[in-house]
């Protein structure tokens, strides 16, 4: 991203993240405030392109690509909790702790709002934020996925069977799998122009194990994490917002009913962009970040 620098950083042993910054953590007269933006699938720390540097006057900005994809390390899938919400969200706390910041507001689209929404659980002392973009919690995505409609999501079924299958039938296919996604969940095809689709294409396929073992893991630990920390009582005890589509209306749920138990500081707001929202509208992006960090 134009004004940004990139490095490579250690967050866990043989475990380093790419990450964008929108300047040095010890530069003088910039902003301290950290926001972190985690992007989703089929994508990278790209993503953020059009939004991160709109935020760069206001806030330190790290952007960083998730385990498993990108230019991120990729480790082997070696126990059901190497590509667990809550072992990435580790990751993003020893990013934070790498680049010496202590408290900062955390923005996650698709995956990375799986990733956010533990980071906000389980370090409430580190997340003063939380925004998700595009997702329900995981317990709450499984619940609604019911007869026909949940053919919108015939991705969370392949991935969630046994290692093996999935990884061969994508790859068989990976530009025609990840390319589907990029184009049924845009709206605004123009948003996702040749280059980019290119490039999301290229570091998917490079990352389908990965890739699989982070959905693998939304349909096993994830779900035992989330559901623990229910039966705990454990909430999100910051200020939360939610951007969605409006799913709910479609296939038949009630999206803030969904996402309030987990959330008591909660808005709850739909936007008429895609899935793809930060290149579609990363205006409205903006201001519902800058929104919530003022909240």
């Amino acid at each position: 991203m134009d004004g940004f620098t990139s490095r490579s950083v250690e967050v866990a042993d043989g475990v380093h993240l790419r990450v964008d910054l929108s300047h040095e953590p010890s530069a003088p007269d910039r902003p301290t405030s950290a926001v972190v933006l985690l992007h989703g699938f089929p994508q990278t720390r790209h993503t953020w392109r059009h939004v991160a540097p709109r935020l760069a006057g206001e806030h330190f900005v790290v952007c960083p690509d998730l385990r498993g994809y990108g230019a991120s390390s990729k480790p082997p899938a070696t126990a059901p909790d190497v590509y667990s919400k809550r072992t990435m969200a580790a990751d993003v706390l020893a990013l934070a702790d790498v680049l010496g910041v202590e408290r900062f507001v955390v923005v996650g689209h698709d995956r990375g709002a799986h990733v956010a929404f533990r980071a906000a659980l389980d370090h409430p002392g580190r997340v003063s934020h939380l925004a998700c973009l595009d997702v329900l919690p995981t317990v709450e995505t499984w619940d609604v996925l019911h007869g026909r409609g949940a053919a919108v999501a015939f991705h969370l079924y392949l991935m969630a069977q046994p290692p093996g299958l999935p990884e061969a039938v994508i790859r068989a296919s990976a530009d025609a799998f990840f390319g589907h996604f990029l184009d049924v969940w845009t709206k605004d095809p123009a948003a996702i122009g040749p280059r980019v689709r290119e490039h999301y294409l290229r570091a998917s396929r490079e990352a389908v194990d990965s890739i699989v073992a982070d959905y693998r893991a939304l349909a096993g630990i994830d779900v035992e994490h989330d559901l623990a920390s229910r039966e705990a009582g454990h909430r999100l005890r910051v200020p939360v917002t939610v951007l969605q589509q409006d799913w709910g209306a479609q296939l038949g749920f009630d999206a803030a009913a969904l996402w309030r138990p987990w959330a008591p500081d909660l808005e709850h707001l739909t936007t008429t962009a895609g899935h793809f929202m930060a290149e579609e509208a990363p205006g409205e992006v903006v201001e519902v970040i800058r929104a919530l960090a003022r909240r």
